[in-house]
């Protein structure tokens, strides 16, 4: 009898429930139970044997062991091996579930898994919202799909696009790397990841922190801004942003870029940089300026490009036309320069001239083209310079030029006159931040401006030649004079000696290029030019998110 009377409420509610489609419907049961004492209100319904009790609202099915549902209200409470399945994408279980028809909102506690296919969800409390298709955690949820796992806080799930929003203590384990953030958004389809706060990300051999950027966990490719950086292959990159890409060994950053060589303590800013990981080697262009410690002083080399290459131990520092350099007592000027990390030594070398441009250039016009540096007062040129620093001392060591050496410091009693020595080779030792000595080998040649100690008036000019000849310096100034091998010389009156030949074959004085400052390294350069835009190529596949 009791059997026959619950089949015919079963009939009666399912026909009503039809009826009105937003109602629930009871689709199965074991028994059926009234308890107004305790539950008002409530159908109290079990599983039989072998079958769950089945509740179905719009497109939801939930199967549990036992239900509390409420008609009137439009609502139920589901207790033991709770299972909804909504659709073909979505199956959440729980040991219970609170369902409100009327906003259709499902709470679920206790061992709660959410399946989307992609990944699943296990927290302790879920509401699910079936209106906003929001799935969201308040406290200590872990997703995982074979690979990634991942620890939040809080965290959403939003079915119709297939994304997380995790905050607060996000935490991602993958075997290739570990992802902590603020707050990260990531989509189970694409394995997009977008963060937002404090980021960093650790792998085998990098390190990225950004406060905002973009992380393609499958590709392992990023885009990275507001204070990024990234450690990679010995070396640290800053920059507006930086693409970064551990597949291809790759990184790039542009704009107010500086990559740190953390081994050797020098590093490279620009507004555009590239990191080769298997060619261990750093590239910056676009108001590039290389920095080095000497004698506790920065030495700066600027170029349109610089190059670093070779492990720390062998790393070498190539710079590319107009290269400038600065150190608050030297400063110089070349086409390009080849710096030895690991000798100290720094190679000033001009622009190629072609034999046939030299049977017509002017000793002069060759002179204006030869690498140039200043020291003190002294200007000096030559085919190729070598400028060698002392790495264990931080101290500038020894100066050499190759081929063409020409020596001049203006007279500092008459700005019209020059003292000049030239020769084919130049060899110069330093002593604290000055030359000391210098000594200018085979076909040397002088003119230098004699004067009264006590009048300080023009007493003679001194020509001379030899095979060589050492300069001494005392205060930055040429204090003595030595020369060796058999010299040939004349002492000239003033008078006696036309003006015209004051000036040593292939005499140039470059007085206006010389650089007094760092600001200087950059004279004469349109700085708009050296704003750059993320390269575009590099861009390809980031979604377009991160390129507002």
């Amino acid at each position: 009898m009791r059997a026959i009377l619950f089949s015919c409420l079963l009939l009666l509610s399912s026909t009503g429930l039809w009826a009105q489609e937003k109602e629930i419907e009871i689709r199965q049961a074991g028994s059926f139970q009234l308890d107004e004492e305790n539950f008002p209100g409530a159908n109290i319904l079990e599983r039989s044997a072998t079958k769950q009790v089945h509740l179905v609202h719009q497109g939801m099915d939930v199967w549990s062991d036992k239900a509390f549902f409420y008609k009137k209200e439009n609502r139920f409470d589901a207790f033991g091996s709770v299972r909804i399945i909504q659709g073909d994408s979505l199956i959440l279980t729980s040991k219970t579930v609170n369902y409100d028809g009327k906003i259709k909102l499902a709470v679920a506690k206790e061992q709660v898994v959410l399946d989307n296919k992609e990944m699943l969800l296990e927290t302790d409390t879920l509401y699910f919202d079936r209106i906003k298709n929001i799935a969201y955690y308040p406290a200590n949820g872990t997703v995982y799909d074979s690979l990634t796992t991942i620890n939040s806080k809080r965290g959403t799930y939003i079915s119709d696009t297939k994304k997380y929003k995790f905050e607060n203590k996000v935490v991602v384990n993958n075997p290739d790397f570990t992802l902590t953030s603020a707050r990260m958004d990531f989509y189970t389809e694409s394995k997009h990841a977008f963060f937002y706060g404090a980021t960093t990300i650790i792998g085998e051999d990098y390190v990225v922190r950004c406060r905002e950027g973009f992380y393609n966990t499958d590709k392992k490719e990023g885009y990275f801004k507001k204070n990024a950086s990234v450690d990679y292959n010995n070396r640290n990159i800053i920059g507006d942003s930086i693409y970064f890409n551990d597949t291809q060994k790759y990184a790039s950053a542009t704009q107010n870029i500086r990559i740190t060589d953390t081994i050797n303590n020098s590093f490279i800013t620009g507004n555009y940089g590239q990191v080769f990981k298997e060619k261990d080697s750093a590239m910056v262009t676009h108001r590039a300026l290389a920095i080095n410690l000497v004698e506790l002083d920065s030495l700066f080399i600027h170029a349109d490009t610089l190059i670093a290459t070779g492990p720390p131990e062998q790393r070498i520092i190539r710079g590319f036309h107009d290269v400038r350099i600065f150190k608050e007592d030297l400063s110089g000027k070349t086409d390009s320069i080849h710096f030895n990390q690991t000798s100290g030594r720094a190679k000033l070398i001009r622009r190629p001239i072609s034999d046939r441009d030299l049977q017509y250039l002017t000793p002069q016009e060759i002179a204006d083209r030869n690498p140039i540096l200043w020291s003190d007062e002294s200007q000096m040129t030559g085919d190729e310079i070598h400028l060698t620093i002392d790495n264990k001392k931080e101290a500038l060591d020894s100066l050499l030029i190759y081929n063409n050496a020409f020596v001049i410091e203006q007279d500092s009693l008459d700005a019209a006159n020059f003292n000049q020595i030239k020769g084919l080779q130049l060899k110069g030792k330093f002593k604290g931040k000055s030359l000391e000595t210098v000594d200018v080998i085979q076909n040397t040649e002088m003119v230098y401006y004699l004067y009264d100690d006590e009048t300080q008036e023009l007493t003679g000019i001194d020509k001379a030649i030899c095979s060589a000849l050492r300069l001494e310096f005392v205060d930055s100034g040429i204090e003595k004079i030595t020369f060796f091998t058999n010299p040939d010389g004349v002492v000239y009156p003033p008078k006696d000696l036309p003006e015209n030949t004051r000036q040593l074959l292939g005499f140039t004085w470059r007085k206006d290029e010389r650089i007094y400052s760092k600001e200087d390294l950059f004279h004469g350069i349109d700085l708009e030019n050296y704003s750059i835009k993320v390269k575009q190529a590099e861009m390809k596949g980031i979604p377009i998110e991160l390129k507002r």
